[in-house]
């Protein structure tokens, strides 16, 4: 690693950040902050998280339906859950989604927790959470290990080339101290190749799969002229768990 640039977090610790440059990996060096970024798991300052949760349900539902042949039977977990919205907005849609997280309290699909005894998953879902981990290679290992899956769908913003200077990029987000790690494209096909593991990516969405998955394939099931109407088709095939999910609530089976 060789020094990047250096920083305010919190807007009052020094981050030294450091890159690396046979893959492209930017990180912060010694983050000793983390426990008073995370006084709360989900910052305040993050407004978007509605809209995006409700953007990657939507793409995330057209790559299971049409690009894994997800047809209902599968189990998934949504790992770094947080609120449990994408958990919730996929159980709608008709996928047996489960949530995990370690930091963040279920709000949204309280009794959809994943436990071991559900068994294996088809695959683990990641959303913004690769930006937080000051070790991504052990965080792709435990978390799939933790569901017996062999692929992982996850987000995160990338940047080519030399890293983006401190005010040319949102996604530092220097103001929370939370994000701690950045990724390249390169970065992710190396990190798939320590791990054994194919990297396909299209429309913001990032696969690291036993199984390669085709780019062009993705690159249309995330499209913005299909994605944002596959829930609508995709509910009245699977058959939405809304409703199934509410009387299982009340009669306290879940």
């Amino acid at each position: 690693m060789r020094p990047a640039f250096s920083a305010q977090v919190l807007s009052k610790h020094r981050a030294d950040y450091e890159v690396c440059d046979a893959c492209g990996f930017l990180r912060v060096h010694e983050p000793h902050w983390l426990d008073e970024a995370y006084t709360s798991a989900i910052a305040a300052a993050d407004t978007g998280l509605v809209m995006r949760n409700i953007s990657i349900a939507s793409k995330l539902s057209a790559i299971l339906y049409w690009g894994f042949k997800e047809r209902g039977a599968a189990r998934y977990v949504d790992a770094a859950g947080g609120y449990g919205m994408l958990t919730r907005l996929m159980r709608d849609f008709g996928f047996d989604f489960y949530w995990k997280d370690k930091y963040c309290e279920n709000l949204v699909a309280p009794g959809f927790e994943y436990q071991d005894k559900l068994g294996p998953c088809a695959a683990v879902t990641a959303m913004e959470v690769l930006e937080h981990v000051t070790d991504p290679v052990a965080f792709v290992k435990e978390t799939l290990a933790a569901a017996n899956a062999q692929t992982l769908i996850f987000t995160t913003e990338l940047y080519e080339g030399e890293p983006p200077q401190p005010e040319a990029w949102w996604y530092y987000a220097f103001e929370t101290g939370q994000h701690i790690g950045f990724y390249q494209r390169r970065t992710l096909q190396i990190l798939g190749e320590k791990l054994g593991l194919h990297f396909s990516s299209a429309g913001g969405i990032h696969i690291l799969s036993k199984t390669a998955v085709n780019e062009g394939r993705l690159r249309l099931f995330t499209h913005r002229a299909i994605a944002p109407f596959a829930p609508w088709w995709i509910r009245r095939k699977l058959g939405s768990k809304t409703f199934a999910d509410h009387k299982a609530m009340l009669a306290g089976i879940v």
